[in-house]
């Protein structure tokens, strides 16, 4: 370690530091992160070598490279910004004609306790947020098996917690299918999303499996002590539509008259979906040379939603999908940019701690900011993983705090990149620990403002600031516990 050299560091460097300050101020008092991140980039880029000279000429330059940060960031994220609007289209269409009911209606016979109900409802929900995000695959299994949950007695924040433990944690920190959380933080890191996903399964199932163990059996507890009293009937209050906060009551008995073709493709998409899985999972592990992996992964899946999607919309709607699928895709369209717009200002300032992203925003010689300064701190540090570990928890908390939950992936990633090289640790070990710790604060289970407990909360009935303060301890305790492994696993 003593025969590394310290990086000379530079204003734009100290600058690069102190937007990052400003960045953690504004998520601690709960603000939006958009503007100090913009304002980075442009003064990075007046500060940077400029083609020309002339203050004039640099200010124009500085201008361009705001923009030029964006469009990096929209290149890195566009791909999964799409598959998620294809598949999210694809879910609506068959919302149209009542296959997305049918596909998880076999769940309801298994639901035959509150504690059978408790598993079988977070386990369809997991299966379905990991194919169709979370926050679509609420509406679809709350609104088809919550009633049947409360029926055999599970208690409405009971309800909540398999949902938003199992969807909004586990499913949405891991992203085994989509990778569009993984793809954010491996960019931002300067590694490939294979070397992440390992790792970011292991953390999420262990967060996940200690908070849902703690939570169940703190849900027991109150119930068998009259704290908490089971469910009777079969009304339960459900989001107006996915998107909304809003709550009206529903019955069992408001269900859509299925399509003749419905069963047809409630049995085809899921089985399509989970072989397409299968085959990602077989080739990966007993045929490396032919795996689908990263990209090829990311296209397999968009496509096969794409001729789904078509499909669908023929199955439903006839001759008249030529013109109707346009309402799917749109909708599909406006719910993954409602989610990523907000990250790509954030995502361009971050990627520019990258050297490999610096250079093609700024110029050749443009450093990688925040790998620079992760070297030198790396070089202090002297591989502290203990320090490292439960530090990046902590920034994944810590960022998770906005509610988004997304919108801190840039910068652990780059900081898992800069700090882990100077440190000379497993890269991809931090990166995904500050992954799963971000999103399962603000994606989320921990932030009461965050939209995926709103959403939870919201589609049971109870209270989001309810929600959140049964998830704390299980969540936390797993956090520690993922902390751990990490440190031995660097």
């Amino acid at each position: 370690m003593d025969q590394i050299e310290l990086v000379q560091l530079t204003a734009s460097h100290w600058i690069f530091l102190l937007v990052i300050l400003a960045i953690f101020i504004s998520i601690g008092f709960r603000k939006g992160v958009i503007i100090p991140s913009i304002l980075g980039i442009l003064i990075l880029g007046l500060l940077a070598d400029a083609p020309q000279e002339g203050l004039l000429n640099q200010t124009i330059f500085a201008i361009q490279v705001v923009f030029r940060a964006l469009l990096n960031a929209g290149n890195e994220l566009f791909d999964i910004m799409l598959v998620i609007a294809l598949m999210v289209a694809m879910l609506k269409s068959l919302q149209s004609m009542g296959a997305d009911r049918m596909m998880i209606a076999p769940m309801k016979k298994l639901m035959i306790s509150p504690w059978s109900a408790f598993f079988v409802l977070g386990i369809t929900m997991y299966i379905a947020a990991a194919f169709f995000w979370p926050t679509p695959a609420v509406a679809l299994v709350g609104t088809v098996l919550i009633p049947v949950a409360m029926q055999v007695g599970l208690p409405a924040i009971g309800a909540a917690m398999a949902v938003n433990l199992f969807g909004h944690g586990m499913a949405l920190s891991a992203d085994p299918i989509i990778q569009g959380a993984s793809r954010l933080t491996a960019g931002a890191a300067g590694i490939e999303t294979t070397e992440l996903i390992p790792y970011t399964l292991l953390f999420s199932f262990t967060v996940g499996i200690i908070a849902v163990t703690i939570g169940f059996l703190k849900l027991k507890r109150d119930m068998s002590c009259g704290r908490i009293q089971a469910s009777t009937g079969d009304q339960v209050f459900v989001p107006k539509s996915a998107g909304a906060a809003a709550t009206h009551p529903a019955t069992l008995s408001e269900e859509p008259t299925p399509n003749p073709y419905a069963k047809l493709f409630a049995i085809a998409v899921p089985t399509i979906l989970l072989g397409i899985a299968g085959l990602m999972i077989y080739r990966a592990l007993l045929l490396p040379d032919q795996a689908i992996r990263g990209g090829n992964a990311t296209a397999l899946l968009g496509g096969t939603a794409t001729v789904l999607l078509v499909l669908s919309s023929f199955a439903s709607q006839g001759h008249k999908a030529l013109d109707g699928i346009s309402h799917f895709t749109r909708e599909g369209f406006f719910f993954a940019i409602k989610i990523f717009a907000p990250i790509i200002p954030i995502a361009g300032f971050f990627l520019l701690g990258h050297p490999a992203h610096s250079e093609v925003v700024i110029g050749s010689t443009a450093p990688g900011y925040l790998f620079d300064i992760g070297h030198n701190i790396g070089y202090f540090i002297e591989g502290n993983v203990f320090l490292l570990a439960f530090g990046m928890a902590f920034i994944g908390l810590l960022t998770g705090m906005d509610g988004s939950g997304f919108s801190g992936l840039p910068l652990v990633g780059s900081l898992s990149g800069a700090l882990g090289t100077g440190a000379g640790v497993n890269i991809a070990v931090l990166a995904a620990l500050g992954q799963v710790t971000a999103i399962f604060a603000g994606g989320g289970t921990l932030a009461a403002w965050a939209f995926g407990v709103a959403a939870d909360a919201g589609i049971a009935g109870v209270s989001p600031a309810e929600l959140v303060r049964r998830n704390v301890v299980p969540v936390l305790t797993g956090v520690v516990a993922a902390t751990c492994l990490a440190i031995l696993l660097m």
